[in-house]
């Protein structure tokens, strides 16, 4: 209760990037840019963020946000001024809700998952199965070795070797995915290049429906790769 502005966007940030179900309650101000724009005054108000994208602003009234952000949007939470600011965007249409906190009185990050979900979403191990039986949805000439290959880093989901003969790791994540998922994969690369030979030539996929855009560009920068995937075929 009552955290720092700090305390706060470091909880929030950290609960985005794992996915987590990120909610915030205190004296903030909210503006909208986008297909039209719209300004609220300082106010008491619940944001809510969720793994989706979609953001929700509610006030002490009524069932419908006073805000709001669809799925498909990034969340930022950064420090300005000494305040926690709470930034929803997305860039198809261009559009931005912005939420500056004067006061935080609560924040919270939950591991959300509704078990309604898991017959249209699927799970990993669904995921898993999908590759196995048709290797060629990671990229063509892909085959899989052995599932679940202990490195000193933890069990790899998929081992296996590209059309050239390299070793390639799969990561399997059966949501969007921000950079925890990154930082997974990239420790398991780095184990199995050490654990085979120094000049082994290891690539490292992270398979996934979606990923966020700083996952998507911590990929690029550890020279990893991304193939979207759902657990189900459509």
């Amino acid at each position: 209760m009552n955290p720092t502005a700090a305390e706060a966007a470091e909880l929030a940030s950290d609960g985005i990037d794992s996915g987590a179900l990120v909610t915030l309650f205190g004296r903030c101000t909210v503006d909208y840019e986008g297909r039209a724009a719209s300004e609220l005054g300082l106010g008491d108000r619940h944001v809510m963020l969720k793994p989706d994208g979609a953001a929700l602003v509610h006030t002490d009234e009524g069932q419908q946000p006073v805000n709001w952000q669809p799925p498909g949007c990034e969340h930022d939470c950064r420090i300005d001024d000494q305040h926690l600011v709470v930034e929803s965007h997305r860039s198809s249409p261009e559009e931005s809700l912005v939420v500056r906190f004067s006061s935080v009185a609560h924040a919270a990050a939950f591991a959300a998952d509704d078990p309604e979900s898991l017959d249209v979403v699927g799970t990993e191990a669904d995921l898993k199965e999908r590759i196995l039986a048709s290797p060629e949805l990671v990229e063509s000439g892909f085959r899989p070795l052995v599932t679940e290959r202990e490195t000193p880093a933890g069990a790899v989901d998929i081992y296996g070797e590209d059309r050239d003969g390299r070793t390639v790791v799969l990561e399997l994540k059966r949501r969007r995915v921000g950079p925890d998922a990154v930082g997974q994969l990239s420790r398991y690369v780095e184990a199995l290049q050490r654990d085979l030979h120094a000049d082994a030539d290891v690539r490292g996929i992270l398979v996934a429906p979606s990923v966020t855009e700083r996952a998507e560009a911590l990929l690029a920068e550890k020279g990893l790769e991304f193939v979207s995937l759902t657990p189900q075929g459509e």
